[in-house]
Order: C-alpha cells, then sequence, then structure tokens
C-alpha cells in the first residue's frame, strides 16, 4: 500500500473515530486487490474498567474506503 493512499485512509478514520486516534493499523492485502486495515484502541468505562474496541477498515487501491465495521 502506497504511503500517501494510507495516510489518506487514516486520516478519515481518525476524523471520524477519534478513539482509535493513537493507533497504528495492522495492514492486510486481501484476494481480490482490497486492503484490511485493523484499528485497535482500549477506553476506560465509567467504573473504571477497560473496553478494547477494535475498528476492521476494507479499503480499495485507490483508498476509497468499502466498509467499517467495529466491535468491542
Amino acid at each position: 500500500m502506497e504511503k500517501n493512499i494510507y495516510d489518506q485512509i487514516c486520516s478519515q478514520i481518525y476524523k471520524k473515530y477519534p478513539a482509535v486516534s493513537h493507533s497504528r493499523p495492522q495492514i492486510k492485502a486481501q484476494p481480490n486487490g482490497d486492503y484490511l486495515l485493523i484499528f485497535g484502541a482500549s477506553q476506560k468505562t465509567a467504573n473504571g474498567h477497560a473496553l478494547s474496541t477494535s475498528l476492521r477498515v476494507t479499503a480499495d487501491e485507490k483508498g476509497r474506503i468499502k466498509k467499517i465495521s467495529s466491535s468491542k
């Protein structure tokens, strides 16, 4: 993945999901030419427990985001 496309995708995600703004994604190439970026973050709940969050982003080789899914 080219650096400018990587930076473009990350900046879009960081604006929309500030909880993962300090996370660098793991990048996996998909067989169809798309890329899967997995962001991870940990947040504190009101009672002080840690809540881990994963954000999966599927993007094409031009940097267009196709799908975003999150899990807690």
